[in-house]
Protein backbone atom coordinates (compact mmCIF):
# COMPACT_ATOMS: atom_id res chain seq x y z
CA UNK A 1 0.00 0.00 0.00
CA UNK A 2 1.26 2.91 -1.04
CA UNK A 3 1.12 6.44 1.73
CA UNK A 4 1.63 9.29 -1.17
CA UNK A 5 -0.05 9.68 -4.27
CA UNK A 6 2.03 9.66 -8.05
CA UNK A 7 3.85 13.12 -9.42
CA UNK A 8 0.92 12.95 -12.10
CA UNK A 9 -1.70 13.42 -9.53
CA UNK A 10 -0.42 15.11 -6.79
CA UNK A 11 -2.23 18.34 -8.37
CA UNK A 12 -5.30 16.83 -6.31
CA UNK A 13 -3.49 16.42 -3.23
CA UNK A 14 -5.73 19.44 -1.58
CA UNK A 15 -9.38 18.38 -3.05
CA UNK A 16 -8.56 14.56 -1.67
CA UNK A 17 -7.92 15.71 1.56
CA UNK A 18 -10.75 17.68 1.82
CA UNK A 19 -13.02 14.19 0.39
CA UNK A 20 -11.15 12.47 3.33
CA UNK A 21 -12.18 15.18 6.31
CA UNK A 22 -15.80 15.04 5.00
CA UNK A 23 -15.91 11.26 5.02
CA UNK A 24 -14.28 10.76 8.33
CA UNK A 25 -17.23 14.04 9.86
CA UNK A 26 -18.87 11.72 8.38
CA UNK A 27 -18.08 8.13 9.33
CA UNK A 28 -16.80 8.92 12.62
CA UNK A 29 -15.24 6.13 14.84
CA UNK A 30 -16.44 3.60 12.56
CA UNK A 31 -14.29 4.32 9.97
CA UNK A 32 -11.02 2.03 9.63
CA UNK A 33 -9.73 3.41 6.69
CA UNK A 34 -9.92 5.32 3.00
CA UNK A 35 -7.89 4.08 0.48
CA UNK A 36 -7.86 5.82 -2.89
CA UNK A 37 -7.73 3.42 -5.92
CA UNK A 38 -8.00 3.62 -9.52
CA UNK A 39 -6.75 5.96 -12.38
CA UNK A 40 -5.29 8.43 -9.60
CA UNK A 41 -3.39 6.08 -7.52
CA UNK A 42 -2.05 5.17 -10.29
CA UNK A 43 -1.21 8.30 -12.31
CA UNK A 44 -3.34 7.23 -15.36
CA UNK A 45 -6.50 9.47 -14.64
CA UNK A 46 -8.31 11.27 -18.01
CA UNK A 47 -9.26 14.86 -18.42
CA UNK A 48 -9.55 14.82 -22.32
CA UNK A 49 -12.45 15.72 -24.54
CA UNK A 50 -14.15 14.60 -28.05
CA UNK A 51 -15.84 15.18 -31.15
CA UNK A 52 -19.52 14.17 -31.89
CA UNK A 53 -21.89 16.15 -34.24
CA UNK A 54 -19.79 18.83 -34.10
CA UNK A 55 -20.14 19.51 -30.64
CA UNK A 56 -17.39 19.32 -28.12
CA UNK A 57 -17.60 17.19 -24.72
CA UNK A 58 -15.46 17.17 -22.35
CA UNK A 59 -14.93 14.50 -19.64
CA UNK A 60 -12.59 13.67 -16.35
CA UNK A 61 -12.05 10.57 -14.41
CA UNK A 62 -13.67 10.32 -10.86
CA UNK A 63 -12.00 9.34 -7.52
CA UNK A 64 -12.33 5.73 -6.70
CA UNK A 65 -12.35 5.62 -2.89
CA UNK A 66 -12.09 2.22 -0.72
CA UNK A 67 -13.86 3.57 2.70
CA UNK A 68 -13.15 0.50 5.02
CA UNK A 69 -15.43 0.40 7.78
CA UNK A 70 -15.22 -1.37 11.49
CA UNK A 71 -19.80 -2.62 11.19
CA UNK A 72 -20.76 -4.42 8.67
CA UNK A 73 -23.63 -2.39 8.64
CA UNK A 74 -22.48 0.51 7.11
CA UNK A 75 -21.28 -1.61 4.79
CA UNK A 76 -24.75 -2.16 2.73
CA UNK A 77 -25.80 -0.96 -0.57
CA UNK A 78 -28.14 1.35 1.75
CA UNK A 79 -24.98 2.26 3.39
CA UNK A 80 -22.74 2.80 0.44
CA UNK A 81 -25.80 5.17 -1.14
CA UNK A 82 -26.72 6.65 1.95
CA UNK A 83 -22.67 8.06 2.22
CA UNK A 84 -21.87 8.72 -1.22
CA UNK A 85 -24.89 11.27 -1.54
CA UNK A 86 -23.95 12.80 2.00
CA UNK A 87 -20.59 13.21 0.64
CA UNK A 88 -21.68 14.99 -2.39
CA UNK A 89 -24.21 16.96 -0.34
CA UNK A 90 -21.69 17.99 2.43
CA UNK A 91 -18.64 19.22 -0.46
CA UNK A 92 -20.89 21.07 -2.18
CA UNK A 93 -22.70 22.85 1.27
CA UNK A 94 -18.97 23.95 1.84
CA UNK A 95 -18.30 25.11 -1.82
CA UNK A 96 -15.54 22.41 -2.57
CA UNK A 97 -15.03 21.94 -6.53
CA UNK A 98 -14.22 18.21 -6.53
CA UNK A 99 -14.11 15.37 -9.24
CA UNK A 100 -16.81 12.88 -8.86
CA UNK A 101 -16.21 10.39 -6.27
CA UNK A 102 -17.20 7.16 -6.39
CA UNK A 103 -17.30 5.47 -3.18
CA UNK A 104 -17.33 1.81 -2.32
CA UNK A 105 -17.99 0.88 1.28
CA UNK A 106 -16.74 -2.54 2.92
CA UNK A 107 -16.26 -3.64 6.57
CA UNK A 108 -12.69 -4.81 7.75
CA UNK A 109 -13.59 -8.34 8.38
CA UNK A 110 -14.92 -8.87 4.77
CA UNK A 111 -12.86 -6.95 2.96
CA UNK A 112 -9.61 -9.20 4.77
CA UNK A 113 -11.65 -12.09 3.81
CA UNK A 114 -11.44 -11.36 -0.11
CA UNK A 115 -8.04 -10.44 0.58
CA UNK A 116 -7.24 -13.85 1.80
CA UNK A 117 -9.06 -15.45 -0.80
CA UNK A 118 -7.53 -13.92 -3.51
CA UNK A 119 -10.14 -11.14 -4.65
CA UNK A 120 -8.12 -9.54 -7.29
CA UNK A 121 -10.22 -6.29 -7.44
CA UNK A 122 -9.11 -6.07 -3.34
CA UNK A 123 -5.56 -7.57 -4.30
CA UNK A 124 -4.75 -4.82 -6.85
CA UNK A 125 -6.37 -1.88 -4.57
CA UNK A 126 -3.68 -3.35 -2.00
CA UNK A 127 -0.95 -2.96 -4.22
CA UNK A 128 -1.57 -0.01 -6.18
CA UNK A 129 -4.00 2.27 -3.84
CA UNK A 130 -2.76 4.90 -1.97
CA UNK A 131 -4.00 5.11 1.67
CA UNK A 132 -5.59 8.46 2.53
CA UNK A 133 -6.50 7.91 6.14
CA UNK A 134 -5.85 5.03 8.54
CA UNK A 135 -7.26 4.83 11.93
CA UNK A 136 -4.34 2.35 13.26
CA UNK A 137 -6.93 0.40 14.89
CA UNK A 138 -6.60 -2.40 11.43
CA UNK A 139 -4.07 -4.08 9.04
CA UNK A 140 -5.01 -5.60 5.81
CA UNK A 141 -4.81 -9.02 5.48
CA UNK A 142 -2.18 -10.80 2.79
CA UNK A 143 -2.93 -11.34 -0.61
CA UNK A 144 -3.86 -14.71 -1.43
CA UNK A 145 -2.82 -16.46 -4.39
CA UNK A 146 -3.72 -14.84 -7.92
CA UNK A 147 -4.08 -17.16 -10.72
CA UNK A 148 -3.57 -15.53 -13.78
CA UNK A 149 -5.72 -18.55 -15.81
CA UNK A 150 -8.76 -18.54 -13.37
CA UNK A 151 -8.87 -14.86 -13.73
CA UNK A 152 -9.13 -14.70 -17.20
CA UNK A 153 -11.97 -18.01 -16.98
CA UNK A 154 -13.34 -15.66 -14.47
CA UNK A 155 -13.57 -12.36 -17.38
CA UNK A 156 -14.71 -14.57 -19.66
CA UNK A 157 -17.49 -16.55 -18.18
CA UNK A 158 -18.38 -13.10 -16.21
CA UNK A 159 -18.64 -11.27 -19.65
CA UNK A 160 -20.43 -13.72 -21.50
CA UNK A 161 -23.61 -14.57 -19.10
CA UNK A 162 -24.11 -10.48 -18.57
CA UNK A 163 -23.17 -9.52 -22.29
CA UNK A 164 -25.47 -11.95 -23.14
CA UNK A 165 -28.37 -10.95 -20.62
CA UNK A 166 -27.85 -7.62 -22.11
CA UNK A 167 -28.70 -8.33 -25.24
CA UNK A 168 -32.36 -10.26 -24.15
CA UNK A 169 -32.85 -7.24 -22.58
CA UNK A 170 -32.37 -5.02 -25.64
CA UNK A 171 -34.54 -7.52 -27.63
CA UNK A 172 -37.13 -7.25 -25.47
CA UNK A 173 -36.98 -3.58 -25.65
CA UNK A 174 -37.48 -4.24 -29.12
CA UNK A 175 -40.74 -6.26 -28.86
CA UNK A 176 -42.14 -3.47 -26.30
CA UNK A 177 -41.41 -0.76 -28.64
CA UNK A 178 -43.25 -2.44 -31.06
CA UNK A 179 -46.25 -3.14 -28.73
CA UNK A 180 -46.04 -0.07 -28.15
CA UNK A 181 -45.73 -0.31 -24.36
CA UNK A 182 -43.40 2.99 -24.35
CA UNK A 183 -43.17 2.21 -20.18
CA UNK A 184 -42.20 -1.02 -20.41
CA UNK A 185 -39.77 -0.49 -23.44
CA UNK A 186 -37.94 2.04 -20.89
CA UNK A 187 -37.66 -0.41 -18.44
CA UNK A 188 -36.13 -3.07 -20.43
CA UNK A 189 -33.78 -0.52 -22.25
CA UNK A 190 -32.83 0.51 -18.23
CA UNK A 191 -31.94 -3.30 -17.67
CA UNK A 192 -30.15 -3.48 -20.85
CA UNK A 193 -28.08 -0.73 -19.91
CA UNK A 194 -27.25 -1.96 -16.56
CA UNK A 195 -26.42 -5.44 -17.39
CA UNK A 196 -23.47 -4.05 -20.43
CA UNK A 197 -22.32 -1.99 -17.67
CA UNK A 198 -22.14 -4.79 -15.05
CA UNK A 199 -20.29 -6.82 -17.97
CA UNK A 200 -17.76 -4.33 -17.56
CA UNK A 201 -16.95 -3.73 -14.48
CA UNK A 202 -16.91 -7.44 -13.73
CA UNK A 203 -14.85 -8.42 -16.66
CA UNK A 204 -12.05 -5.58 -15.54
CA UNK A 205 -12.07 -6.80 -11.89
CA UNK A 206 -14.69 -9.57 -10.79
CA UNK A 207 -16.67 -6.38 -8.85
CA UNK A 208 -20.25 -6.33 -8.96
CA UNK A 209 -21.39 -2.64 -7.38
CA UNK A 210 -24.02 -2.95 -5.05
CA UNK A 211 -26.20 -0.25 -7.38
CA UNK A 212 -28.75 -0.37 -9.96
CA UNK A 213 -27.98 3.13 -10.28
CA UNK A 214 -26.78 3.46 -14.35
CA UNK A 215 -25.20 6.87 -13.49
CA UNK A 216 -23.07 5.66 -10.62
CA UNK A 217 -22.29 1.94 -13.24
CA UNK A 218 -21.76 4.18 -16.21
CA UNK A 219 -18.90 6.71 -13.89
CA UNK A 220 -17.51 2.97 -12.54
CA UNK A 221 -17.40 1.47 -16.33
CA UNK A 222 -15.93 4.96 -17.45
CA UNK A 223 -13.06 4.80 -14.68
CA UNK A 224 -11.70 1.74 -16.09
CA UNK A 225 -12.00 2.34 -19.56
CA UNK A 226 -12.23 6.26 -21.00
CA UNK A 227 -14.17 4.92 -24.03
CA UNK A 228 -17.72 5.03 -22.25
CA UNK A 229 -17.57 8.35 -21.21
CA UNK A 230 -18.87 9.31 -24.72
CA UNK A 231 -21.66 6.63 -24.52
CA UNK A 232 -24.08 8.85 -22.61
CA UNK A 233 -23.28 12.24 -23.18
CA UNK A 234 -24.75 15.12 -20.92
CA UNK A 235 -23.94 18.46 -22.19
CA UNK A 236 -27.40 19.85 -22.87
CA UNK A 237 -31.34 19.70 -21.57
CA UNK A 238 -32.22 17.51 -23.94
CA UNK A 239 -29.38 14.88 -23.17
CA UNK A 240 -29.79 15.24 -19.29
CA UNK A 241 -33.34 14.36 -19.98
CA UNK A 242 -33.33 11.29 -21.95
CA UNK A 243 -31.05 9.88 -19.28
CA UNK A 244 -32.74 10.95 -16.27
CA UNK A 245 -35.39 9.12 -18.00
CA UNK A 246 -33.55 5.89 -18.64
CA UNK A 247 -32.26 6.43 -14.75
CA UNK A 248 -35.53 6.54 -13.66
CA UNK A 249 -36.99 3.58 -15.31
CA UNK A 250 -35.54 1.06 -12.83
CA UNK A 251 -38.58 1.98 -10.88
CA UNK A 252 -41.17 4.64 -12.29
CA UNK A 253 -41.76 3.29 -15.18
CA UNK A 254 -42.94 0.24 -13.64
CA UNK A 255 -44.95 2.36 -10.42
CA UNK A 256 -45.85 5.27 -11.28
CA UNK A 257 -48.39 6.51 -13.34
CA UNK A 258 -46.85 9.88 -14.35
CA UNK A 259 -44.44 8.53 -15.59
CA UNK A 260 -44.18 9.09 -19.50
CA UNK A 261 -41.62 8.97 -22.48
CA UNK A 262 -41.94 9.38 -26.00
CA UNK A 263 -40.54 7.43 -28.92
CA UNK A 264 -38.37 10.15 -29.77
CA UNK A 265 -36.80 9.82 -26.63
CA UNK A 266 -36.50 6.06 -26.64
CA UNK A 267 -34.88 6.29 -29.96
CA UNK A 268 -32.38 8.13 -29.27
CA UNK A 269 -31.82 6.51 -25.78
CA UNK A 270 -31.85 3.19 -27.88
CA UNK A 271 -28.97 4.64 -30.29
CA UNK A 272 -26.66 5.23 -27.23
CA UNK A 273 -27.25 1.61 -25.80
CA UNK A 274 -26.47 0.34 -28.99
CA UNK A 275 -23.06 2.26 -29.30
CA UNK A 276 -22.74 0.97 -25.14
CA UNK A 277 -23.51 -2.85 -26.76
CA UNK A 278 -20.55 -2.09 -29.29
CA UNK A 279 -18.25 -1.08 -26.98
CA UNK A 280 -18.99 -3.36 -24.66
CA UNK A 281 -18.14 -6.18 -26.75
CA UNK A 282 -15.01 -4.97 -28.49
CA UNK A 283 -13.13 -3.47 -25.15
CA UNK A 284 -14.30 -6.72 -23.04
CA UNK A 285 -12.69 -8.80 -25.53
CA UNK A 286 -9.89 -7.26 -25.81
CA UNK A 287 -9.59 -7.29 -22.37
CA UNK A 288 -9.74 -10.69 -21.69
CA UNK A 289 -7.61 -11.51 -24.88
CA UNK A 290 -4.77 -9.56 -23.31
CA UNK A 291 -5.20 -11.47 -19.85
CA UNK A 292 -3.28 -14.44 -21.54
Amino acid sequence: MKTSLPQQSEHVTEQLAAITGVIQELVGGDLAMVILFGSYARGDWVDDRYVEDDVVYSYQSDFDLLVVTEDRANATVDGEFRLSDAIGRRLRQLGLDTPSSTIIVEDIENLNKDLRRGSYFYTDIKKEGVLLFDSGRHTLAEAGPVDPVEIQKHARDDFEHWYESACGFYTAYEAMLAIPHHNNAAFQLHQATERFFNAVVLTFSRYKPKTHDIERLDRRASNLCADFFTVFPRANEWQKRCFDLLKKAYIDARYKRDYAITKEELDYLAARVQKLQELTRRICEQRIADMA
